[in-house]
């Protein structure tokens, strides 16, 4: 899964003021991280506010990404969810083709036991037509997916081929690069440790501030995976208190407010999310024009 490597953004969602989708935002989206150098395109990932819309939009927002794509990148598509029947139900009936592998959550809410989280991924991995990256991410779920059990998966299925590890853990990290099969991937969840998880041999990150600044982000982990390390960490010191404000309030507010600085897309979430508030709103957008001045 060469194509997995880098820099793959996590796309949100762009709201007009009437909470409608903004057709036209999204595509400047898809279009300004693929301009940017991004390796690949995740759909329907937590930042893509899915949870608040219907099936139909979330058909609008796929078809849309993939229409605006035009086979340019390699695309992920978000499935998942706390009903294993209902995943599998999804995986045996959509069409898959145009992406080259799901991203898929550990189940949230019910909290299962590691054994439980093995036999929903077991399922989802028997079902899928195309390969599985893993999504650990405890402060969303309320359950951590162990080392332990992501290696289990890995090393039973081969076509789970990575995970993206968000547990902000770079112990656990760690324990899973040092352990993990040969051609599997571990991608960092957090853009704050990114590079230093890229530098202890992660394969890089789904990130949420890449689709902001796509060029300069996807140019850090190049170069973190290219061993350059004093010009990566440069990059990183311009970015990390700009990842910080971005998730100061919640995902995806603070990239929103990012959007509306560059003039992309209007900061509207749907709620119960809303945006940030008028202090961080005014931190984030001096964060932007400090960007542009060093780009």
């Amino acid at each position: 899964m060469q194509s997995l490597i880098g820099t793959g953004v996590a796309l949100a969602t762009p709201f007009k003021k009437d909470l409608s989708i903004d057709t036209e935002a999204l595509i400047r989206i898809v279009n300004l991280s693929i301009d940017g150098g991004v390796e690949y395109l995740v759909i329907l990932g937590t930042t893509a506010e899915n949870a608040t819309m219907t099936q139909a939009e979330r058909e609008f927002v796929i078809q849309t990404v993939v229409d605006t794509n035009k086979g340019r990148l390699p695309m992920v598509l978000g499935v998942g969810g706390n009903n294993t029947a209902e995943v599998v139900a999804e995986l045996k009936t959509r069409d898959l083709s145009p992406f080259d592998a799901i991203l898929s959550i550990s189940p949230y809410y019910n909290k299962p036991t590691q054994e439980g989280i093995y036999q929903h991924f077991k399922a989802i991995a028997q079902a899928s037509s195309v390969p599985v990256i893993l999504y650990n991410v405890p402060s969303r779920t309320g359950s951590n997916m162990l080392p332990s059990t992501v290696l289990r998966l890995a090393n039973d299925f081969e076509n789970i081929v990575a995970i993206k590890e968000a547990a902000g853990d770079m112990i656990q990290a760690l324990r899973l690069i040092k352990d993990k099969p040969k051609d599997f991937l571990v991608l960092s969840g957090d853009d704050m440790i990114a590079l230093p998880m890229v530098l202890a041999g992660g394969s890089g990150v789904i990130s949420v501030i890449a689709q902001g600044f796509p060029m300069e982000f996807s140019e850090m982990i190049r170069l973190g995976l290219n061993r350059k390390v004093d010009d990566a960490f440069k990059l990183q010191y311009q970015f990390s208190d700009g990842i910080d404000m971005i998730f100061e309030q919640g995902n995806p507010a603070g990239i929103k407010q990012v959007f509306q600085s560059l003039g992309i897309a209007e900061n509207t979430l749907r709620l119960p999310l809303v945006p940030v508030d008028e202090s961080l709103a005014n931190r984030i957008d001096g964060f932007v024009k400090n960007i542009i001045q060093l780009s």
